[in-house]
Protein backbone atom coordinates (compact mmCIF):
# COMPACT_ATOMS: atom_id res chain seq x y z
CA UNK A 1 0.00 0.00 0.00
CA UNK A 2 1.65 3.35 -0.87
CA UNK A 3 1.85 6.50 1.40
CA UNK A 4 -0.99 8.05 -0.06
CA UNK A 5 -3.57 5.48 0.16
CA UNK A 6 -2.60 4.89 3.66
CA UNK A 7 -3.64 8.47 4.49
CA UNK A 8 -6.40 8.49 2.73
CA UNK A 9 -7.33 5.26 4.49
CA UNK A 10 -6.67 7.11 7.63
CA UNK A 11 -8.69 10.24 7.01
CA UNK A 12 -11.66 7.73 6.02
CA UNK A 13 -11.64 5.94 9.32
CA UNK A 14 -11.52 9.08 11.30
CA UNK A 15 -14.41 10.76 9.27
CA UNK A 16 -16.06 7.90 9.94
CA UNK A 17 -15.52 7.97 13.87
CA UNK A 18 -16.34 11.52 13.78
CA UNK A 19 -19.58 10.74 11.80
CA UNK A 20 -20.66 7.79 14.26
CA UNK A 21 -19.57 10.14 17.06
CA UNK A 22 -21.98 12.95 15.67
CA UNK A 23 -24.85 10.66 15.05
CA UNK A 24 -24.77 9.24 18.39
CA UNK A 25 -25.33 13.18 20.13
CA UNK A 26 -27.57 14.00 17.42
CA UNK A 27 -29.72 10.97 18.81
CA UNK A 28 -28.83 10.85 22.36
CA UNK A 29 -27.49 14.77 23.09
CA UNK A 30 -24.78 15.45 25.73
CA UNK A 31 -27.85 15.00 28.60
CA UNK A 32 -26.90 12.95 31.73
CA UNK A 33 -29.86 11.23 31.80
CA UNK A 34 -29.33 9.28 28.49
CA UNK A 35 -28.68 5.89 28.98
CA UNK A 36 -24.75 4.53 27.86
CA UNK A 37 -24.34 3.08 24.50
CA UNK A 38 -22.90 -0.59 24.50
CA UNK A 39 -19.57 1.05 23.55
CA UNK A 40 -19.26 3.23 26.26
CA UNK A 41 -20.93 0.01 28.57
CA UNK A 42 -18.34 -2.13 27.46
CA UNK A 43 -14.91 0.36 28.64
CA UNK A 44 -16.73 2.00 31.28
CA UNK A 45 -14.09 1.66 34.20
CA UNK A 46 -11.57 0.40 32.29
CA UNK A 47 -8.47 3.21 33.52
CA UNK A 48 -5.55 2.60 31.02
CA UNK A 49 -3.58 3.85 33.33
CA UNK A 50 -3.40 0.84 35.49
CA UNK A 51 -0.01 -0.60 36.10
CA UNK A 52 1.29 -3.64 37.35
CA UNK A 53 1.61 -2.96 40.32
CA UNK A 54 -1.72 -2.08 40.41
CA UNK A 55 -2.77 -5.40 38.74
CA UNK A 56 -1.29 -7.68 41.09
CA UNK A 57 -2.85 -5.20 44.03
CA UNK A 58 -6.41 -6.30 42.59
CA UNK A 59 -5.92 -9.67 43.89
CA UNK A 60 -4.89 -8.65 47.42
CA UNK A 61 -7.98 -9.91 50.16
CA UNK A 62 -8.97 -7.39 52.74
CA UNK A 63 -6.24 -7.84 55.35
CA UNK A 64 -9.40 -6.29 57.64
CA UNK A 65 -10.63 -9.40 59.33
CA UNK A 66 -14.91 -8.94 59.51
CA UNK A 67 -16.50 -8.08 62.45
CA UNK A 68 -19.76 -6.64 63.38
CA UNK A 69 -18.10 -3.68 64.70
CA UNK A 70 -15.87 -3.56 61.20
CA UNK A 71 -19.00 -3.33 59.33
CA UNK A 72 -20.65 -0.87 61.77
CA UNK A 73 -18.00 1.47 60.83
CA UNK A 74 -18.27 0.98 57.48
CA UNK A 75 -21.74 1.45 57.28
CA UNK A 76 -21.81 5.25 58.85
CA UNK A 77 -18.67 6.14 56.71
CA UNK A 78 -20.48 5.00 53.85
CA UNK A 79 -23.62 6.75 55.10
CA UNK A 80 -21.62 10.11 55.60
CA UNK A 81 -19.30 10.25 52.54
CA UNK A 82 -21.18 7.34 49.81
CA UNK A 83 -24.64 7.42 50.35
CA UNK A 84 -25.30 10.84 48.68
CA UNK A 85 -24.72 9.32 45.60
CA UNK A 86 -25.50 5.62 46.24
CA UNK A 87 -28.07 5.62 48.74
CA UNK A 88 -28.19 4.12 52.09
CA UNK A 89 -28.87 0.85 50.38
CA UNK A 90 -26.73 1.20 47.46
CA UNK A 91 -28.93 1.08 44.92
CA UNK A 92 -27.46 4.59 43.15
CA UNK A 93 -31.45 5.41 43.46
CA UNK A 94 -30.78 9.44 44.49
CA UNK A 95 -31.54 12.59 43.53
CA UNK A 96 -27.27 12.77 42.51
CA UNK A 97 -26.63 9.33 41.56
CA UNK A 98 -29.96 9.71 38.97
CA UNK A 99 -28.29 13.03 37.71
CA UNK A 100 -25.27 11.33 36.86
CA UNK A 101 -23.85 9.76 33.55
CA UNK A 102 -22.97 6.90 33.93
CA UNK A 103 -25.27 6.00 36.52
CA UNK A 104 -23.70 4.46 40.06
CA UNK A 105 -23.79 1.01 39.82
CA UNK A 106 -26.77 -1.09 42.35
CA UNK A 107 -23.50 -2.04 44.27
CA UNK A 108 -25.96 -5.22 45.47
CA UNK A 109 -25.81 -6.68 42.17
CA UNK A 110 -23.22 -9.25 41.02
CA UNK A 111 -21.70 -7.19 38.81
CA UNK A 112 -20.17 -5.07 41.76
CA UNK A 113 -20.15 -8.36 44.71
CA UNK A 114 -18.45 -10.41 41.91
CA UNK A 115 -15.12 -7.64 42.24
CA UNK A 116 -12.38 -8.71 44.51
CA UNK A 117 -11.90 -7.22 47.56
CA UNK A 118 -8.89 -5.32 46.00
CA UNK A 119 -10.86 -4.00 43.53
CA UNK A 120 -13.45 -2.43 45.35
CA UNK A 121 -10.66 -1.09 47.36
CA UNK A 122 -8.86 0.13 44.42
CA UNK A 123 -11.83 1.72 42.97
CA UNK A 124 -12.73 3.70 46.33
CA UNK A 125 -8.72 4.74 46.81
CA UNK A 126 -8.63 5.37 42.90
CA UNK A 127 -12.06 6.85 41.70
CA UNK A 128 -13.48 5.80 37.90
CA UNK A 129 -12.17 8.10 35.02
CA UNK A 130 -15.02 9.75 33.11
CA UNK A 131 -17.75 8.89 36.05
CA UNK A 132 -18.84 10.84 38.70
CA UNK A 133 -16.81 8.33 40.86
CA UNK A 134 -14.42 10.40 42.96
CA UNK A 135 -10.80 9.26 44.01
CA UNK A 136 -10.22 8.89 47.77
CA UNK A 137 -6.70 8.24 47.69
CA UNK A 138 -4.66 7.43 51.11
CA UNK A 139 -1.59 9.28 48.88
CA UNK A 140 -3.10 12.71 50.03
CA UNK A 141 -2.82 12.52 53.26
CA UNK A 142 -0.54 14.30 55.82
CA UNK A 143 1.01 11.59 57.71
CA UNK A 144 1.56 8.28 57.84
CA UNK A 145 -1.11 7.93 60.63
CA UNK A 146 -3.69 9.63 58.53
CA UNK A 147 -3.11 7.17 55.54
CA UNK A 148 -3.02 4.05 57.86
CA UNK A 149 -6.79 5.53 59.16
CA UNK A 150 -7.68 6.64 55.64
CA UNK A 151 -6.80 3.22 53.85
CA UNK A 152 -8.84 1.32 57.32
CA UNK A 153 -11.59 2.72 56.27
CA UNK A 154 -11.26 2.00 52.95
CA UNK A 155 -11.48 -1.54 53.90
CA UNK A 156 -14.11 -1.10 56.20
CA UNK A 157 -15.87 0.17 53.26
CA UNK A 158 -15.76 -3.10 51.24
CA UNK A 159 -16.27 -4.97 54.22
CA UNK A 160 -19.70 -3.15 54.40
CA UNK A 161 -20.33 -3.29 50.69
CA UNK A 162 -20.52 -6.82 50.96
CA UNK A 163 -22.83 -6.60 53.50
CA UNK A 164 -25.27 -4.36 51.63
CA UNK A 165 -27.66 -7.32 50.33
CA UNK A 166 -28.19 -8.06 53.54
CA UNK A 167 -28.87 -4.43 55.06
CA UNK A 168 -31.20 -4.68 57.51
CA UNK A 169 -34.54 -1.43 58.14
CA UNK A 170 -32.84 -1.09 61.36
CA UNK A 171 -29.58 -0.31 59.69
CA UNK A 172 -30.72 1.95 57.45
CA UNK A 173 -32.59 3.79 60.11
CA UNK A 174 -29.40 4.31 61.73
CA UNK A 175 -27.75 5.48 58.67
CA UNK A 176 -30.37 8.07 57.85
CA UNK A 177 -29.63 9.59 61.04
CA UNK A 178 -26.19 10.06 60.16
CA UNK A 179 -26.27 11.07 56.67
CA UNK A 180 -25.09 14.67 56.03
CA UNK A 181 -27.62 17.33 57.03
CA UNK A 182 -28.07 21.05 55.86
CA UNK A 183 -28.26 23.50 58.76
CA UNK A 184 -31.50 23.88 58.97
CA UNK A 185 -32.28 20.15 59.18
CA UNK A 186 -29.92 20.25 62.14
CA UNK A 187 -31.33 22.97 63.85
CA UNK A 188 -34.76 21.25 63.33
CA UNK A 189 -33.25 18.14 64.96
CA UNK A 190 -32.08 20.54 68.11
CA UNK A 191 -35.00 21.76 68.23
CA UNK A 192 -37.04 18.43 68.46
CA UNK A 193 -34.72 16.88 70.88
CA UNK A 194 -34.97 20.23 73.12
CA UNK A 195 -38.83 19.81 72.94
CA UNK A 196 -38.15 15.91 73.93
CA UNK A 197 -36.43 16.68 76.89
CA UNK A 198 -38.86 19.39 78.08
CA UNK A 199 -36.95 22.14 76.97
CA UNK A 200 -40.39 24.40 75.45
CA UNK A 201 -38.76 26.60 73.18
CA UNK A 202 -39.28 30.50 74.29
CA UNK A 203 -42.63 31.98 73.28
CA UNK A 204 -42.80 34.93 71.02
CA UNK A 205 -44.25 36.88 73.73
CA UNK A 206 -40.53 36.39 76.00
CA UNK A 207 -38.42 36.50 72.49
CA UNK A 208 -39.93 39.98 72.17
CA UNK A 209 -39.40 41.07 75.60
CA UNK A 210 -35.46 40.12 75.36
CA UNK A 211 -34.98 41.57 72.34
CA UNK A 212 -35.88 45.30 73.81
Amino acid sequence: MTRGRLILLIVIVILAAAGWLATQILHGGLSARATPTRLETAVEGVDPSVDLADLQFLQTPNPVPSSAEVVREGMLHFADHCAICHGNDGSGDTLFGNGLYPKPPDLRRPATQSLSDGELYWIIENGVRFTGMPAFSTHVASSAGAQNDDAQSSWNLVRFIRHLPQLTPAERLEMERNNPKSPEERAEEQQEEEFLKGEAPPSKSESKHHHH
